[in-house]
């Protein structure tokens, strides 16, 4: 049913305040992730499977100082969207409230200091997973390894749930203290973001940089500003969609490769690792490191998006376009619908 933008701004006052339901999402709405969109577009397609004709609602926040140059989008959405400039507003609120701003500041060196004291367990922990995985034992001693490594991968499972918590309570935090939501600027900011999302049939989140578009959805509580309007999201867009943000690498520029917990996502839809570019960032003919990946975040689907990709979430579960992928507990790529 759609609300007013009245209606949407009522109730909660925190993105992590308790919701309704499992607690991972308020309303129930079809999600569609895609694989990357700049070489190969497959955009207007999953547009016009879900037989929609109104106005599209666009995210390009991740784009940063480059947000508004979404022409390209437009035009390949046939001119029917409107960008919702969640980066300029977010630059809005932190240029006229410096109290709100200097905060902000703060609560992310907390999560920075956080993610790096992470890191260093992370590195020795996934060290040990590996080479357990990798080590080459005699016949009879099958039940011994498989003990070890269960352990092995279970302790980092539990390196980032508690991560995640700590995460989470950091979040808490700052959002009861602040309540940027009822502070002025932001509040108008919503205000108005209600009333544009109340005209569109569709909310699109593109890529960019991941931590900069999901703190700057949350700021503004966009997701739950929407009714029952699809999603459709792709690279880092997808990402921050999901339950968990998980960042990965496995031969970076700088850092150990590992796999890491980044942030709490914004839970559009649940069960799924959302793995953009993942033919250029994962070594993915390394069946130890795959069947690694795979295990530590089991049960979720670990989706390889790469162009020409699809995933559907119904709210309850997820199908695959032919020829999307999911990483294998046995260290191979399969068909993510299998």
């Amino acid at each position: 049913m759609k609300r007013t933008p009245q209606e949407r701004l009522q109730g909660t006052q925190s993105p992590f305040a308790k919701k309704s339901g499992d607690g991972t999402t308020t309303r129930a709405r079809r999600v569609v992730l895609l694989g990357p969109q700049r070489l190969q577009p497959t955009l207007d397609q999953a547009v016009e499977s879900l037989g929609l004709r109104g106005r599209i609602a666009a995210v390009t926040a991740g784009w940063e100082e480059r947000e508004g140059e979404d022409q390209e989008l437009s035009a390949h959405l046939g001119g029917r969207s409107f960008n919702l400039r969640i980066w300029e507003r977010g630059e809005d609120v932190y240029a006229r409230d410096r109290e709100l701003h200097v905060a902000v500041r703060e609560r992310n060196e907390k999560l920075r200091v956080a993610q790096e004291l992470y890191q260093l367990r992370l590195g020795h922990m996934m060290s040990a997973a590996r080479e357990i995985l990798r080590k080459g034992l005699p016949m009879g001693f099958q039940k011994i390894y498989a003990a070890e490594s269960a352990a092995a991968i279970e302790g980092v499972r539990t390196l980032d749930r508690e991560h995640l918590a700590r995460i989470r309570e950091l979040n808490e935090e700052f959002y009861a203290r602040w309540k940027p939501w009822q502070r002025d600027l932001v509040a108008r900011h919503r205000a108005d973001l209600a009333r544009q999302l109340g005209d569109a049939e569709l909310l699109c989140i593109a890529g960019g940089h991941v931590t900069i578009l999901l703190r700057r959805l949350r700021l503004f509580g966009v997701l739950d500003l929407l009714d029952e309007q699809p999603i459709i999201a792709w690279s880092a867009g997808a990402m921050v969609v999901s339950e968990r943000v998980v960042l990965f690498h496995d031969d970076p520029s700088q850092g150990s490769g590992s796999a890491e917990v980044a942030e709490l996502g914004l839970s559009a839809c649940s069960g799924i690792v959302p793995l953009p570019h993942a033919d250029k960032r994962l070594e993915l003919g390394d069946r130890e490191r795959v069947a690694l990946f795979a295990r530590r975040f089991a049960p979720d689907l670990c989706a390889v998006l790469v162009p020409k990709t699809r995933l559907d979430w119904d709210g309850t579960r997820w199908s695959a376009q032919d020829g999307t992928q999911k990483l294998d507990s046995g260290g191979q790529l399969v068909e993510a619908g299998a």
